[in-house]
Order: C-alpha cells, then sequence, then structure tokens
C-alpha cells in the first residue's frame, strides 16, 4: 500500500514541530496517507538536522533528522518575517491539522496560539506537545527525553536494586508522546466528523511517561504506597517475581517470563526450586534468581530453547541487531525501506509499525532539503 492511497488521504497537516514528539507524530499521519508539510526555519531548519546520534552524517543530516521526517515536505517560513507569518495563516485556513511543540507560551506570542488560529480555521485539529504541561512550577524546564525520564519516576525501574537510577537508552518520552499526539489527533478527526469543529489536542512527555508507568503506578497507589524494590540480581522488573529475568547462557543471554517455581524445577531439571513456595519467588527473589543463573550457564542457549519451548516455558534468545535484522521472523515482516531525496540521497529506515488490510505503507520520499517544495507550495496555495 503506498501512502498515496492510505485511510488519511486527502487531510493536509502543518508540521511545525522540532526534534522528536511533534514531528514524529506528523510522521505517523503521513504514513496513514496525510499529506504533511513541515514548516521551518530559512537556512537551519529544524534543530534536530543537527543533533547527531553518530559522526554519521546522510547528506547533510542527522540520521535521526531522516528517521523522524521521511515522507514531508518542507517549506521554508520566517515567523519573525510578517510577509512569511501572513502566508502561514493563509496556509492554515487550509490545514486539518496543526501540530506544534514550542514552550509554552512562545506560539501565543508569536500569534498562532489556538485561540487566534481557531479564528482563522474552526475545523483545525490544533496539536501541541510540552515537556510538563502548558503551567505549573516546572513549565520552564527543557522538555528533553533525560529530563523527563528523570523527573517521572521511571528511572527507579531498571538496573538493580543498590544502584542508582537507570534511564532506559532510547528517547522513550519523545517517542510515546507522539503516539499520544497522533492518538488524540486521530480521536478529534473523528470528531470533527461528526459535529463538524475542530478541537485542541495536548500532552507531555512528563505525561506520556506517566502513562507508560500506569500498570505499576496502579500497584504503587493500592498497595500503601509503598515503594518497589528492584531485584539485586537479573533485576526486569521492579515488581515481579522469580525467575523473571534475563541470564547468561554458555554462549548468549535467555529471557525467562513469569511461571510457577514448579514449572521450571521439572523443566531444567532444578529439583532446588521444589523448596520454594510462591510467596519465596518474591521475598527471597536473588536466591532463586541466583540458582536458575547457575544452571542455565551450563549450556549454550539452544538446548535450553529446545528443552524449555516444547513444554510452554515463556523464554526467549537474546538478540543484538544483526541478529535481528537477519532472522526470518523480521525479514517477513518486511519493515526495512529505502527512501531517497530530490538531490539523490538514500536513507535505509523503518517503516511504519501499522497495517491495513494487511498492507503496510511505503513511500519512497526520503525527509526533505530547508525548503525543498517552499516555491511548489506557494504556488499550489497562492501564498
Amino acid at each position: 500500500m503506498s501512502t498515496t492511497n492510505g485511510p488519511l488521504q486527502g487531510l493536509l497537516v502543518l508540521d511545525l514541530a522540532q526534534f522528536l514528539s511533534g514531528p514524529s507524530a506528523a510522521l505517523r499521519l503521513g504514513d496513514l496517507g496525510a499529506r504533511v508539510i513541515k514548516v521551518e526555519r530559512p537556512g537551519g531548519g529544524d534543530i534536530c538536522r543537527t543533533l547527531y546520534l553518530t559522526d554519521t552524517d546522510v547528506g547533510g543530516d542527522s540520521t535521526l533528522f531522516h528517521a523522524i521526517n521521511r515522507n514531508k515536505e518542507s517549506l521554508a517560513i520566517d515567523l519573525k518575517n510578517a510577509d512569511d507569518l501572513a502566508a502561514l495563516k493563509a496556509l492554515i485556513t487550509r490545514a486539518d491539522v496543526l501540530i506544534q511543540n514550542f514552550r509554552p507560551g512562545v506560539i501565543e506570542r508569536l500569534g498562532l496560539g489556538y485561540e487566534a488560529v481557531k479564528t482563522l480555521n474552526p475545523r483545525l485539529v490544533y496539536a501541541g506537545v510540552s515537556g510538563y504541561g502548558e503551567d505549573g512550577p516546572w513549565v520552564d524546564l527543557p522538555g528533553q527525553d533525560l529530563l523527563a525520564q528523570s523527573l517521572s519516576g521511571v528511572t527507579w525501574l531498571n538496573g538493580h536494586e543498590g544502584e542508582g537510577p537507570v534511564p532506559l537508552g532510547l528517547s522513550i518520552a519523545d517517542m510515546l508522546a507522539g503516539h499520544v499526539l497522533t492518538e488524540g489527533i486521530l480521536a478529534a478527526l473523528v470528531r470533527r466528523g461528526i459535529s463538524g469543529e475542530g478541537a485542541q489536542v495536548q500532552t507531555s512527555l512528563l505525561e506520556a511517561l506517566i502513562d507508560l508507568q500506569f500498570e505499576v503506578l496502579t500497584t504503587h497507589l493500592n498497595d500503601g504506597r509503598r515503594v518497589p524494590t528492584r531485584a539485586g540480581f537479573r533485576n526486569a522488573n521492579a515488581y515481579l517475581a522469580a525467575p523473571y529475568g534475563i541470564y547468561p547462557t554458555r554462549d548468549g543471554y535467555l529471557a525467562l517470563a513469569m511461571m510457577p517455581l514448579s514449572q521450571l524445577a521439572h523443566t531444567l531439571p532444578l529439583p532446588a526450586l521444589n523448596n520454594y513456595s510462591a510467596a519465596d519467588a518474591f521475598t527471597q527473589r536473588d536466591a532463586i534468581k541466583r540458582l536458575i543463573a547457575n544452571t542455565l550457564a551450563q549450556h549454550n542457549t539452544a538446548h535450553w530453547l529446545e528443552r524449555l519451548r516444547p513444554v510452554d516455558v515463556w523464554c526467549a534468545e537474546v538478540l543484538d541487531w544483526p541478529r535481528l535484522l537477519q532472522s526470518p521472523a523480521f525479514q517477513r515482516l518486511h519493515m526495512l525501506q529505502t527512501v531517497q531525496r530530490g538531490d539523490g540521497t538514500a536513507v535505509h529506515t523503518t517503516s511504519t509499525p501499522v497495517r491495513i488490510n494487511g498492507q503496510r505503507a511505503q513511500s519512497a520520499r526520503a525527509a526533505p532539503l530547508v525548503g525543498e517544495h517552499s516555491a511548489v507550495i506557494r504556488a499550489e496555495f497562492g501564498l
């Protein structure tokens, strides 16, 4: 399926956002068929263009920018220039969705806050991502992923008991906030189809991370607000009992999910596990995990998979990226694609995780150069 015939075909999205969270929401809408015009500063464009994860540069932009901004057009607009601002406002009257992630108060000072834009286009779905909400004591803090993780409490779920907090090794706050924003935008578009009215959709990095923890936070709120104790050995979840964790084998690593200890006692075999009750799986978690680790280290991962999977022990080999990409299970998903920019720059990247009617949307268009489509867009919309 091409993105040109996706379910959002015919909708126009203006992406005024920078970095990751807002642009990732625009990316999802584009994968679903919407036309996405990225509005950038002339010259430098989105700051994410120079936010490098490694020393790899592809066509003058970071790999991060390419990943987040494929399948978009670029319109160069100077928001401090009166003519450019007027042109943008004219374009807003034709748009279905606007996405922005300016710091709270900035976009209002530019005259593009929700109340002002609503008068231009009452049908517009106006979506915004902030760091920690639009007001309150944290409103002026930088909306950055590691900072949001640190404030959210999520870093205390990782690592081992006795160690300090450990952040997730991904921009999880940005990516989740983008997904949450997309969910809200789609809901507002459905409602607009019924009522004819647009809406304002808001979320923040903090709210996305709180939602990520809804399962464990609900436990915390209902068990006397006790702080969970991470395992001191092979921790994988601060709340779950042994054997839950990742263990070294003779040649790699094996993940074990939740299961009765009696099941492992029989299948490993490890009769010593029969000496522990279900309650012990929590209170003596580290001791039990050490017993299991000593046993698993005696054989290769393949040996354990052949032994444990046929008897429905929930386990999996731990793969790195090269082995994942080579696996038939991954390859059959067809989640990789190569996209190309107008200047010939080719980028290898991922595809949308959504399949509609059995088809995964594909688009050959890479992330744009700054203002690459300005002349065409201005002519099309009479800006």
